[in-house]
């Protein structure tokens, strides 16, 4: 009897080890739901990131088994706008059909763990940054106190980048600095300093959803630079990377969401820069049709369209769709001068909170004279969950949440070999001079294009529009001033560079510019006086350091002619720590001080010339003629 005991014993264990080498029938944690976990849900449902609870293990996933088999049946989550065949996307986190039903499956039976030697590797994440240390680390000046209750909120951040020479930038990474109210970001790049004379305060930033940034040069946006929960940074491939220059700014565009407590926002900006200059250079284009935003109470399927018609062969390299709350269906496609459609992204259920840039996983061809086409369709009736007027009230386009959008962003590659951007630029404000003929962006970039054309008259047209269309604009004033000095209307020049700095004293550009219009007037005084001022804004402004060298030299070779040589010398001396290598300017510097019988200091200078101009017979002459007086005066 005891052997037959035994016997069972023994038999019970290896039918036990045996049973656990056999594949479980239906799905189990370790080797079906795991690899959908891991992959599609634990970047964001971990701790310190914006997920309520954690997923990254077993005990995390039964926790809420329920939960998660409800969510993704309703494919709530993982959030994953785009709707399938509708265009293909790197990074896309949509669930298959089959995922789900595995989900379904393995809740049903009881959400078995199944063998942990089946699993993949639990995902591992690095809590600071994604990339490694960066190369810069740009933080906000102050801090965003968010108070408990109210709305959602939009705030910008004006990051200046402390770079002493041009650079290339292959990567930007965010750190949110609070996932729990830190929503999503974009970041838009300055160069003309106009988002900082936004702040009320230095350093404040400034509210507001989405904005323009007003450049004085052609240089536009090429790159979505976001984040948003869950995405990786994007690193650039050669080619494609983009530049930061001296002085210029990066604004943090940040959707904010309150958590009931007191919350305080402070994000930073990691640089990873690259030896490799940009060769390829996008472009943002946008569609949209806001002006006919004006959505009525109550209307279930408001519609808006635009199109756009490409000037040139072009490649799609990621879109951006964006509405705000009552956008529902969106639609987007390019049909190719054959007829045929080739879709660049559906998404059937719009969510703002969800919204994101779309990369596509290969660059999408649009030869020319290919229509893109975009329709959106609203919903302000009480029947929309995420309506938030109750009950429904009229909404126009703006920049408030509670306003509308229909933007439509496509980031784009012209195919030719060298730089098209302004044949497409060129193309996008006309098509929306079409929509909106006394639109400010619209003329004011077509100005700045003629201006980058070395088409100073045709500037002077546009620009005059756009400052018809925003009087206020003090950089409109300011470009249309530089168009009219192009043109030598120099009296209407100086006007508007006035006209520019009564409406914004700290527009540096302008300022510049008027002391160009003085130096040309040869008012010396004047020029200098705003040249210094230019250079105390911005001490490595190095036109205005050549150019306020040059105002004391001429000032100094007016006063040198009328007799006023000492004056003279003193401007010299001052022109020297700005133009100390121009053998002229030594020259003249020499010959004052010979005219004032300082004969030793007056031989330096000259000597200076040999040095910078060894060939100049002139001082040669000079030198050998004071040498000469010298050996007279010491006899």
């Amino acid at each position: 009897m005891r052997f037959k005991g035994l016997f069972a014993g023994l038999l019970a264990v290896v039918l036990n080890a045996a049973a656990a080498d056999v594949p479980a029938q239906g799905p189990t944690f370790y080797r079906d739901i795991a690899p959908i976990i891991y992959r599609n849900c634990s970047a964001c449902h971990r701790p310190g990131e914006s997920g309520p609870f954690s997923l990254l293990n077993y005990d995390d996933v039964k926790r809420h088994a329920s939960q998660i088999a409800s969510v993704t049946k309703r494919r709530f989550m993982p959030p994953w706008l785009p709707e399938a065949g509708y265009g293909e996307f790197q990074e896309q986190r949509r669930l298959t059909d089959k995922q789900i039903q595995l989900i379904q499956e393995w809740v049903r039976n009881g959400d078995p763990a199944g063998r942990p030697a089946d699993s993949p590797p639990q995902p591992k994440f690095n809590s600071e940054w994604m990339l490694g240390p960066p190369d810069m680390i740009l933080n906000v000046a102050q801090p965003y106190h968010v108070a408990p209750d109210g709305p959602e909120i939009f705030w910008n951040f004006v990051i200046p980048v402390p770079v002493t020479s041009t650079r290339w930038v292959k990567a930007m990474e965010i750190r949110p600095g609070n996932q729990k109210v830190f929503h999503h970001a974009n970041v838009i790049l300055d160069r003309s300093g106009s988002a900082l004379r936004k702040e009320p305060t230095p350093g404040a930033g400034f509210p507001g959803m989405d904005l323009t940034v007003e450049e004085d040069t052609f240089d536009p946006d090429g790159h979505f630079l976001s984040w948003k929960p869950g995405a990786e940074p994007v690193v650039e491939p050669d080619g494609l990377s983009w530049r930061v220059d001296p002085g210029m700014d990066l604004i943090l565009n940040v959707h904010i969401r309150r958590s009931g407590k007191e919350e305080t926002v402070s994000p930073s900006i990691g640089l990873y820069f690259t030896d490799k200059p940009q060769t390829k250079f996008p472009m943002l284009v946008q569609l949209e049709h806001d002006g006919a935003l004006d959505i009525p109470a109550g209307d279930k399927n408001f519609v808006v369209t635009d199109e756009f018609r490409c000037p040139l062969d072009l490649q799609v390299l990621a879109v951006y769709p964006h509405a705000h709350y009552l956008a529902t269906l969106m639609e987007a496609y390019a049909t190719l001068p054959d007829g045929s459609r080739k879709w660049l992204i559906r998404i059937p259920h719009w969510d703002l909170n969800w919204q994101g840039v779309y990369r596509v996983k290969e660059p999408l061809t649009l030869p020319k004279g290919t229509l893109i086409s975009m329709t959106y369709h609203y919903d302000n009736s009480a029947a929309n969950p995420l309506n938030p007027n109750h009950p429904p009230k009229r909404v126009k386009a703006g920049n408030q949440a509670t306003d509308e959008m229909s933007h439509f962003w496509l980031q784009v590659l012209p195919v030719g070999a060298g730089d098209d951007r302004a044949i497409l630029q060129g193309a996008v404000m006309k098509r929306r001079l079409e929509k909106y003929p006394g639109d400010f962006s619209a003329n004011f970039n077509l100005g700045d294009l003629m201006m980058e054309q070395n088409s100073p008259s045709a500037a002077v047209v546009y620009f005059r529009l756009a400052a018809e269309a925003d009087p206020k604009s003090a950089i409109a004033a300011g470009e249309l001033g530089a168009a009219l000095f192009a043109t030598d209307n120099v009296y209407d020049a100086e006007q508007q560079f006035r006209r520019a700095l009564g409406l914004d004293p700290k527009y540096t550009d302008a300022r510049y510019n008027l002391a160009s219009v003085e130096a040309n007037n040869k008012q010396w005084s004047a020029a200098a006086a705003d040249f210094r001022t230019v250079l105390e804004s911005n001490p490595n402004h190095k036109n205005a350091r050549e150019r306020l060298g040059e105002v004391l030299y001429m000032w100094g070779d007016d006063l040198s002619d009328s007799g006023e040589r000492e004056q003279a010398v003193q401007h010299y001396r001052e022109a020297l720590v700005f133009r100390p290598d121009d053998p002229d300017l030594h020259f003249q510097l020499a010959a004052a001080l010979g005219h004032l019988g300082r004969l030793t200091e007056a031989k330096t200078e000259f000597e200076a010339v040999l040095r910078l101009n060894p060939q100049s017979q002139d001082a040669k002459k000079a030198i050998a003629q004071i040498d000469a007086h010298q050996r007279l005066s010491d006899h």
